[in-house]
């Protein structure tokens, strides 16, 4: 065999080993992304179930996610008391508006917090983040726990706001995929803001910013009043298909 040829068939293995490498990496990004999406339904993937009160869930987006278009593990997921939420109708998308799988939300972790429609994943990450971020966090810097949080905006059909780049894309809200808190009420009747208490290095500051920081592990885009001036008195928190946590 000439060199020619053995540099010919060297060249030929080497491609396709390539070709079977890029194939392998092509499909785990396929998996990957049909995770993210929420395309695997729960009953094919080897992940367990969400459990709402197991505040250290392994694979916990995936897990959120697969509660996006299933309507039966939404409801048996959806349990006291961590949430107090009942099933609505879906709303057919039009015009980049709607929602599926939602629910309606009266409270979270014994916190009153009325939301009319919000999705179940949604509504899973809002009601870990207050069992296992808010009210230990209230504990933690007031001895206290937190009964009651503010609603600043749930459901609405619109655009992105406060964004140059974004401004022409619809929200997460407009698909009830997201919610808006802007204050939490203590069981002593102390409400800490966040257009008032968000600055310096009070109390009510720390608290504020340790649930901010403690967002970003069940949501995933967590903005607060540093992002930009759209944002000054309100955390905004979303399940979508972007990851920010600012």
């Amino acid at each position: 065999m000439t060199d020619r040829a053995t540099s010919y068939d060297r060249t030929v293995r080497q491609l396709k080993r390539l070709v079977a490498k890029f194939s392998v990496l092509v499909a785990i990004g396929a998996i990957l992304v049909a995770f993210w999406s929420g395309a695997i339904p729960q009953r094919m993937s080897p992940i367990s179930p969400l459990d709402l009160s197991d505040k250290d869930s392994w694979f916990l987006d995936f897990r959120l996610t697969s509660l996006r278009h299933d309507k039966a593990l939404c409801a048996a997921t959806l349990k006291a008391p961590i949430l107090i939420a009942t099933p609505i109708s879906d709303q057919p998308y039009k015009d980049g508006c709607g929602w599926i799988n939602g629910v309606r939300m009266s409270s979270a972790s014994s916190a009153k917090i009325p939301v009319n429609a919000m999705t179940c994943e949604m509504a899973a990450a809002f009601g870990m983040w207050v069992a296992h971020v808010v009210q230990p966090a209230a504990q933690l810097h007031f001895k206290s726990s937190v009964t009651g949080l503010l609603n600043m905006g749930g459901y609405s059909c619109r655009n992105i706001i406060g964004s140059k780049f974004w401004g022409d894309f619809r929200s997460q809200h407009a698909t009830a995929n997201a919610l808006d808190i802007g204050a939490f009420t203590l069981a002593d009747g102390r409400r800490i803001s966040l257009k008032k208490d968000w600055q310096g290095d009070t109390t009510e500051a720390k608290f504020l910013r340790d649930v901010h920081r403690g967002a970003c592990r069940y949501f995933r885009v967590v903005l607060g009043p540093d992002y930009n001036a759209a944002h000054h008195d309100h955390f905004h928190f979303d399940r979508g298909y972007l990851k920010s946590c600012r």
